[in-house]
């Protein structure tokens, strides 16, 4: 049998780095190529949010999607093999789920394998996570189905080389620039509120314009929830399940358990005290196809302490609303590649900081200050502080209160 890695097929990823792209039709292009290479059955395509690891939108089919929502509750509040922040920091990215446990034998090894994919008629997967300039850009899981033979090691090679080059075209349409905005959002927040199985309750005008404008970004009918929405969610659940796990711990280490008869406030609510910062906030920023960035942060909602929860139960709450400029100038530093403290140096410059303000604020020298800026403008292919000011304010609609 022939070797799949051919300097053709090495440098078939490489090949699309030269086309004008969206990040959708990118992952689309990707898929295609794979296919035609690496035989597969189904897939799930994600970029996310290199701060969270958040879903901020997904490329998949519909075999995916009919148990995509427990694939996040297994991703984010299950312990299994190959979690996509595993495959991260072991700086390998790829991996075979058929090669690394003995699942003939003992499928439950896997609770993903055994209690989704198995009974969904998928044997085997192969994931990948993308990384460029140490941050993850997205993540791609292929499947096979039952009669399908397992992916193999040469195929998971390739995919191995494939990642450098999806990596650095995520990141660049994620970040990708469009023309200066000219959409109004909504003035008021949106605010959507969901029961912890993920069930929309209700929301608000704006949470119905935003979330028909995350079904257009995704491409998928009203009736299913956008994934960004089921990331911070599902990351909320994950977040609140470890804390209270590590609450109740604390309590029996210490003798207080609830068995004393007082109301400790655990009894109150599924959810722990919101006291505990053991977790990153559930949100994420998301690129629409207009342009504009939505944040989206979720946020637990309890009843009273005296409303039996059988009457009240709990319910998630999600704000949606465009992003702030502090929200947006990480995402737009990223596109261009700018270093920390040049990120510093360009939030000075653009709150109309003198180059001897700057220099003082970052205790440096004017000399200082103007190699950062030489080196701003090279890398933003600008050629003044007017010019800088326009790409990072008036073509995003920024405020200079950064």
């Amino acid at each position: 049998m022939a070797s799949l890695l051919t300097h053709h097929n090495l440098n078939r990823m490489a090949s699309l780095e030269k086309g004008s792209w969206t990040s959708r039709t990118y992952r689309e292009a990707v898929l295609k190529q794979m296919k035609t290479i690496i035989p597969f059955d189904a897939y799930c395509f994600n970029t996310v949010d290199p701060s969270t690891l958040l879903s901020t939108g997904a490329v998949t089919e519909d075999g995916i999607e009919a148990i995509h929502k427990q694939l996040f509750l297994n991703e984010y509040m299950e312990d299994d093999v190959h979690k996509y922040a595993d495959l991260i920091q072991s700086g390998q990215y790829t991996a075979i789920l058929q090669a690394s446990l003995p699942l003939h034998s003992h499928p439950e090894s896997s609770s993903r394998y055994a209690n989704i994919l198995r009974p969904a008629g998928i044997y085997d997967e192969m994931r990948a996570v993308f990384v460029d300039q140490n941050a993850c850009w997205g993540h791609l899981t292929l499947y096979r189905k039952q009669d399908a033979p397992a992916f193999s090691e040469e195929e998971r090679l390739l995919m191995q080389h494939w990642t450098a080059s999806i990596a650095l075209m995520l990141r660049t349409t994620r970040l990708s620039l469009t023309e200066e905005l000219t959409v109004k959002s909504p003035e008021e927040p949106g605010i959507m509120l969901l029961n912890t199985s993920l069930e929309p309750v209700m929301n608000n005008a704006a949470a119905r314009y935003w979330l028909s404008e995350l079904h257009r970004l995704e491409q998928v009918g009203h009736a299913v929830l956008p994934r960004p929405i089921r990331a911070v969610c599902s990351h909320l659940l994950q977040s609140t399940h470890t804390e209270t796990k590590i609450v109740a711990e604390a309590d029996a280490g210490n003798g207080t358990g609830n068995d004393t008869g007082k109301d400790t406030g655990a009894g109150a609510s599924s959810f722990p005290s919101p006291d505990h910062a053991l977790n990153p906030l559930s949100k994420v920023c998301v690129q629409l196809l207009d342009g504009r960035y939505l944040m989206l942060h979720a946020s637990r909602m309890q009843h009273p302490e005296d409303t039996p929860s059988v009457i009240q139960p709990d319910h998630i709450a999600v704000w949606l609303e465009q992003a702030l400029p502090q929200d947006v100038l990480p995402l737009l530093s990223e596109r261009y590649g700018l270093s920390a403290r040049e990120r510093e140096l360009l939030a000075y410059v653009l709150r109309s900081f003198s180059s001897k303000e700057i220099a003082e604020a970052m205790h440096i020298s004017v000399y200082t200050v103007q190699d950062h800026l030489k080196s701003i403008f090279a890398k933003t292919e600008v050629s003044s502080r007017r010019e800088l000011i326009w790409q990072f304010v008036s073509r995003f609609q920024l405020s200079e209160e950064i």
